[in-house]
């Protein structure tokens, strides 16, 4: 039998993570370690500063005063004993489209086991409420099985966006690329009950650009977006000009 560990960035108490585990049960043995408090948009943060601790919630269910990526170094490095086939992160709480990737503490969840040598698929819902989990766990253990059975390519893990509507009215799935949001940052400025500054960060995320293609475009007319991501960032297509650019040997005066 197969061993599935699940984590999130939602935290240990969000129902998808829950109904991630319980839909997985057919596939083997099931561990959730999930932070043990919302950590969302905490990108591939790790804790290096303090020690962490990790508590029992119950029979393979574990929560960490520490980020998801903490959580897969954890179970990875030897708190699961024996080896773990396959890690997925979610169900995720709202879409992670396009940039949300660079931020998302889920789809860092996912790479980090992919750094650490195990397959990995990260899985959201494209909604703020009133989520279809049963929509998501259903793709999710459709999605297990093939990587189980099949793998995944070297380096490579799954970014999975699942319309938030009943699974009969998904069309189909798209592999798909990153989309691109319109992002408009914005900073909120105001004082406290003593008169001291404070600021809240944030964005308006909601406008992004309707390519066919993208995972922006697969979500918006009902598809199941499935977006390989690799760990190798490098921009391969520039590399050429840059040796012009930047000459080998640069004079550096002091």
């Amino acid at each position: 039998m197969s061993k599935i560990l699940i984590t999130n960035d939602d935290g240990i108490n969000s129902e998808g993570v829950i109904i991630l585990k319980e839909s997985l049960i057919s596939l083997g043995e099931t561990i959730i370690i999930a932070p043990d408090r919302e950590r969302s948009c905490i990108s591939h943060a790790v804790t290096i500063h303090r020690p962490l601790r990790i508590e029992k919630v119950k029979e393979g269910i574990y929560s960490v005063d520490g980020t998801p990526v903490d959580c897969i170094n954890l179970g990875l490095s030897g708190f699961i004993k024996g080896e773990v086939d396959l890690v997925i992160a979610g169900i995720n709480k709202g879409p992670n489209l396009g940039e949300d990737t660079e931020y998302s503490g889920t789809v860092s969840a996912a790479k980090e086991a992919t750094l650490l040598g195990v397959k990995s698929f990260a899985i959201s819902l494209t909604a703020r409420n009133t989520f279809f989990f049963s929509t998501a766990s259903f793709v999710a253990k459709e999605i297990a099985k093939i990587i189980l059975e099949k793998g995944l390519p070297e380096n490579t893990f799954l970014n999975i966006n699942v319309p938030n509507i009943p699974l009969d009215e998904v069309k189909s799935y798209q592999i798909t690329s990153l989309g691109k949001r319109d992002y408009k940052s914005q900073l909120v400025q105001k004082r406290d009950p003593r008169g001291k500054l404070y600021y809240w960060l944030g964005g308006d995320g909601d406008r992004f650009q309707l390519i066919n293609g993208t995972d922006f475009f697969a979500i918006k007319n009902g598809h199941i977006s499935i977006t390989p991501l690799i760990i190798d960032r490098t921009n391969y297509n520039v590399m050429e000009k840059l040796k012009i650019l930047i000459p080998e040997k640069v004079k550096v005066s002091f």
